[in-house]
C-alpha cells in the first residue's frame, strides 16, 4: 500500500492536504472508488470526471488529482493534488502503484490503420510456438499466459490504470513477452506512457481518425510516439528493434521517428530485406514464399486475404528480431486458424456465401472488396456503415468504393453515438452518388441494421457473396450512451433461419 507522495513523485503536484495518506487502491471511474481510494480525474468527449470528485468521496476515495481546484470543499476528501495534465499523471501514478510491471516484460507494440489485431495474433502464435509465455492486449481479446479471454471493451488500447494492472498480472503469472496493439488515441491520450516498449510494429498508416487528431500528420505524429518508446527505453535485458512495412508511404514516414534504432523493413513486393514471393490465395487460405537475407521459407496461412502477406511479414519480423529461428516463425504464422470477426464465413447451406468482417476503414474495404469479388461466381452486395463522431471524410469514400468495387449496396447505422444515424448514412450514400451509383438500382439506405442484413439476403442469389462490414467481433451498436447488444454472426444466422436455412450445426 504506498503513501500518496510516492505516487506523486516528480509530478510538479500542487497539495491541499496530506501527502503521507496511503492509497489502497487508484481509479478514474468514481463508481469503482473504494475505502482508501485515490480519485484521478480524467476529461473526456461526453463527461468529465471533475464532475464526480463527490461520487467518489462517497465511497471511500480519499484524495483526488486534479486539473482544477474544486469550487467548494468536498467531504471525504482529505487530499486533493492539482496536475496540468491528469492523463499524463494517472499513467505514471498507475505504474508506481503496480510496481513498475513492465519492467519485469518483454513489450511489443502494434501500430497501423488496419492488420493491427491480426498482426498481434499471429505475433503470439510465433511466441508461443517458440516456448514463450505471453500475454496480449487488443481489439478483441486479452492473454495472460494460458488465460485467454474474449471481450468487447470497445477501446483497443485500454486507460492507462487498466494496462498496468494487467501487466502486473502477466507479470505475476510467469508471462515473457506482451503484445499491445497500440492506437494513435491510446498514445496520444498517454495511455502507453511509462511502458518501455523493445520492439515497435508499424503495419501501415492511411486515412482514419482524423475527427481526433486533425491533421493525417497529427495522425502519424501520435503513432510516432511508439517508435520514440523503442528509440528512449532505458537499457535492458531485451532485444531492441522496429518493423516497418516498406510498401506503405504512412509506415515509411514514421522511420524518422526511430533514431539509431534498427529497422527492419518488410514488403509484399520484393523492396525490402524480408520479403514475400509468389503470393496467391488457396481454397484453404493464403500462401506465399518468405525470403529473408539467403534464408527461404514457404508459408501457408490458414487466413484469407493477400493483405495477410504484410500482417504476416510483420509478425515475422518480429519473431526474427527476438532470435527465433526462421522454421520456428513459419510454424507459429501457420498455427493460427483464425481471428474473431476477420472474414469469417456464415454457412447455414444457403445457396450465397455470408462473409462477417470487421473492415471499416477506406483501405480495408479497398482490401476486403476485391477478395470478395475473386470468390464469387455472382455479385458482391456490401452492407456497412459508418461510425459517428469519427472521420467523417472517410465516410464518402466508403460510399464510392462500394459503389465502384460492389454490384450492390445496403448502407446502415455502424455505431452512430450521438450523431443522428440517418444523417450518417446520407453523406455515404452521397459519396455512392458521386461515383455514379443510383439509389434503389446500386444501394439503398436502412438505418436498422438487422434489416440492412436481411434486405441484403432478401436481394442475394444463388453465387453471390454479401458481406457484412464494420462491426466483426464487436458485441454492440453504440446509440448516444448505450450500448445495444448485437452479435453480427448470431444476427446473419438468425436471417438465415428466418429464410428456411438450417444453422443449427
Amino acid at each position: 500500500m504506498p503513501a500518496l507522495h510516492d505516487l506523486l513523485s516528480d509530478l510538479f503536484a500542487e497539495l491541499r492536504g496530506d501527502d503521507a495518506i496511503m492509497v489502497t487502491r487508484v481509479v478514474y471511474d468514481s463508481r469503482q472508488a473504494t475505502p482508501g481510494s485515490l480519485f484521478v480525474a480524467l476529461r473526456g468527449t461526453h463527461t468529465d470526471g471533475h464532475c464526480y470528485l463527490a461520487d467518489a468521496a462517497s465511497r471511500g476515495a480519499v484524495a483526488a488529482v486534479v486539473e482544477e481546484w474544486p469550487s467548494e470543499d468536498v467531504p471525504g476528501l482529505r487530499t486533493i493534488a492539482r496536475v496540468s495534465d491528469t492523463r499524463v499523471a494517472l499513467a505514471a501514478i498507475a505504474a508506481r502503484f503496480y510496481g513498475h510491471p513492465a519492467s519485469d516484460l518483454g513489450l511489443i507494440g502494434v501500430t497501423g490503420t488496419d492488420g493491427k489485431t491480426t498482426t498481434t495474433f499471429l505475433i503470439d502464435a510465433i511466441l508461443r510456438t517458440a516456448g514463450y509465455r505471453t500475454g496480449l492486449i487488443g481489439t478483441v481479446a486479452l492473454r495472460i499466459g494460458d488465460e485467454f479471454v474474449a471481450h468487447d471493451l470497445r477501446q483497443t488500447t485500454p486507460e492507462s490504470l487498466d494496462v498496468q494492472a494487467l501487466l502486473a498480472r502477466m507479470r505475476a503469472t510467469g508471462v515473457a513477452w506482451a503484445v499491445v496493439e497500440a492506437t494513435s488515441h491510446g498514445l496520444e491520450l498517454h495511455r502507453l506512457d511509462h511502458c518501455p516498449f523493445d520492439i515497435a510494429v508499424v503495419t501501415n498508416v492511411t486515412q482514419e481518425h482524423l475527427d481526433f487528431h486533425g491533421t493525417i500528420e497529427n495522425y502519424r505524429r501520435a503513432k510516432g510516439r511508439l517508435l520514440e518508446f523503442v528509440r528512449d527505453r532505458p537499457e535492458r535485458a531485451y532485444p531492441r528493434g522496429i518493423v516497418l512495412n516498406a510498401d506503405d508511404e504512412g509506415a515509411r514516414s514514421l522511420a524518422r521517428f526511430a533514431g539509431s534504432v534498427p529497422i527492419l523493413w518488410y514488403s509484399a513486393t520484393g523492396k525490402a530485406v524480408l520479403v514475400a514471393e509468389n503470393a496467391r490465395m488457396t481454397d484453404k487460405g493464403t500462401s506465399f514464399r518468405l525470403r529473408y537475407g539467403d534464408q527461404v521459407a514457404d508459408v501457408h496461412l490458414r487466413l484469407f486475404g493477400l493483405w495477410n502477406v504484410e500482417n504476416a511479414l510483420a509478425a515475422a519480423g518480429t519473431g526474427i528480431l527476438l532470435g527465433i529461428p526462421l522454421d520456428q516463425v513459419v510454424t507459429g504464422l501457420q498455427q493460427l486458424a483464425a481471428v474473431p470477426g476477420r472474414f469469417t464465413p456464415i454457412d447455414c447451406g444457403q445457396p450465397f456465401r455470408v462473409i462477417v468482417d470487421y473492415a471499416h476503414t477506406p483501405k480495408s474495404f479497398e482490401r476486403v472488396l476485391p477478395l470478395a469479388r475473386s470468390l464469387a461466381r455472382g455479385r458482391v452486395i456490401v452492407v456497412f456503415g459508418s461510425a459517428g463522431e469519427r472521420d467523417r471524410i472517410k465516410r464518402r469514400l466508403q460510399g464510392a468504393i462500394a459503389a465502384r468495387l460492389a454490384e450492390f449496396a445496403v448502407f446502415t447505422s455502424e455505431d452512430p453515438r450521438h450523431e443522428d444515424p440517418d444523417a450518417i448514412i446520407a453523406e455515404i450514400a452521397e459519396g455512392a452518388r458521386e461515383a455514379g451509383a443510383q439509389e434503389g438500382q446500386q444501394f439503398v439506405c436502412v438505418e436498422d441494421r438487422a434489416l440492412a442484413i436481411r434486405e441484403a439476403f432478401r436481394r442475394a442469389r444463388p453465387g453471390d457473396i454479401v458481406l457484412l462490414l464494420g462491426k466483426g467481433h464487436e458485441q454492440c451498436i453504440l446509440y448516444g450512451d448505450e450500448r445495444r447488444p448485437w452479435n453480427e454472426e448470431a444476427e446473419a444466422r438468425q436471417a438465415l433461419r428466418e429464410l428456411g436455412y438450417d444453422c443449427s450445426s
